[in-house]
């Protein structure tokens, strides 16, 4: 006879299953060898401290300010409330209990005993930790590290592509989380995303204002000079849903507006690693709506907390094609919120991405540009021309 709903479900989940495992899989030789080459490189660049200073400054205001914004959105709406779903037996009874970290036991968590044992368990910010000291030592070590750090540079890149190879079956996980949730919970849960989706949204529109008006602050009228050199490069991160795909135009875009290359080139490939607005305001507003739809309350403490953690493990992550994904799947387990809860969103994510990846674009190009003012090399071309006009 027709087989039950439930063994469908069944081998619809083993599939998703497979697809978080390979996920998981993937986090700590990733975070490791992104991070390490990222800050070792940047140790290469000592003169460039100062800039990048004054870059990073910008980056943890922006990240806050993103991430607020999306635990403040993620409160207000409780997306997750209208999705019920019930906690995975395994973790019912220890799941909601461990769910808050104490501040003491979280910084004693920092530290990894053992980097093995903390890449065995994907706890991703001992990963964070143990890579900052050893990329922050390879710099320091100098041409005796350099072909160590060329060796995880080539980790990195495959990773990146083993990583490429994964996000090739999102499309069947993706199939299998919607039709097994469908078979379990029936067709009105795709109203729930619908309305995830709105409210996300109008977050990023939200959001957008948010930096227009902190790049208004710095740059004065002529940020909407930028907005309009940023509108094609964003158009192309929106509709390929990947950041990366615009950089190229967006470091065009900067030079014609003004920004000296050699501050365009150093700030914005950093910025691609540490200032992913887009990113981090879905991060946290992701991760919450999880534990609503498990029902896991998370007190204020625990979300300052985790906003914490998201905003170390954003970090590196640019490379990375649905690295949102890879980030929101180490952040839950550090805080026992079932995995699984992801996969309610891959259905939906190429639509998140979208929005994403055109905010990320356009948080960079401010930050970059207002960077150039802080070091006064922004040159405004239509008032040079004026200038050296000859006089009539």
């Amino acid at each position: 006879g027709m087989a039950n709903p439930g063994s469908f479900a069944d081998y619809m989940s083993l599939l998703s299953t497979l697809f978080l495992r390979l996920i998981k899989m993937i986090i700590a030789p990733l975070v490791f060898s992104t991070l390490v080459v990222g800050i070792a490189k940047m140790g290469d660049a000592k003169e460039v401290g100062r800039i990048g200073l004054k870059a990073l400054g910008w980056f943890i205001i922006a990240s806050v300010i993103s991430l607020s914004l999306g635990l403040l959105l993620v409160n207000l709406f409780r997306p997750g409330d209208a999705l019920t779903v019930a906690v995975p037996a395994a973790d019912a009874a220890s799941g909601i209990a461990t769910s808050s970290l104490t501040l003491k036991e979280f910084i004693t968590h920092l530290v990894p005993s053992s980097i093995v044992d903390g890449m065995a368990k994907n706890e991703i910010l001992q990963i964070v930790v143990f890579s900052l000291f050893f990329g922050t030592a390879a710099a320091a070590v100098g041409p005796r590290a350099h072909p160590m750090i060329e060796a995880i540079d080539g980790v990195a890149h495959v990773m990146l592509k083993v990583t490429g190879y994964v996000m090739n079956l999102a499309p069947i996980a993706v199939f299998a989380a919607v039709s097994g949730t469908i078979a379990s919970k029936g067709l009105g849960v795709l109203s729930t995303f619908g309305i995830f989706m709105g409210e996300f949204y109008l977050g990023i529109i939200l959001l957008w204002v948010v930096l227009t008006m902190a790049g208004f602050m710095f740059l004065g009228k002529r940020v909407f000079g930028l907005l309009k050199e940023l509108r094609e490069p964003t158009l192309l991160a929106f509709s390929t849903a990947s950041s990366e795909a615009a950089f190229p135009k967006t470091l065009e875009g900067l030079e014609r507006f003004g920004v000296k290359n050699r501050i365009a080139a150093f700030v914005l490939p950093v910025g691609y690693s540490f200032n992913l607005d887009g990113s981090m305001m879905y991060c946290t507003f992701a991760t919450v709506f999880i534990a609503q739809a498990y029902g896991i309350e998370m007190d204020l403490g625990t979300q300052i907390v985790m906003m914490a953690v998201l905003m170390l493990t954003s970090k590196g992550m640019a490379g990375v094609p649905r690295a949102s994904l890879v980030v929101i799947a180490a952040t839950l387990t550090q805080f026992n919120i079932p995995e699984a809860g992801l996969l309610l969103l891959l259905g939906i994510d190429h639509f998140l991405d979208m929005a994403r990846s055109a905010t990320n674009v356009i948080g960079n190009g401010i930050a970059t540009a207002v960077v150039a003012k802080w070091e006064n090399e922004l040159t405004d071309p239509t008032k040079k021309d004026v200038a050296t006009a000859p006089l009539q």
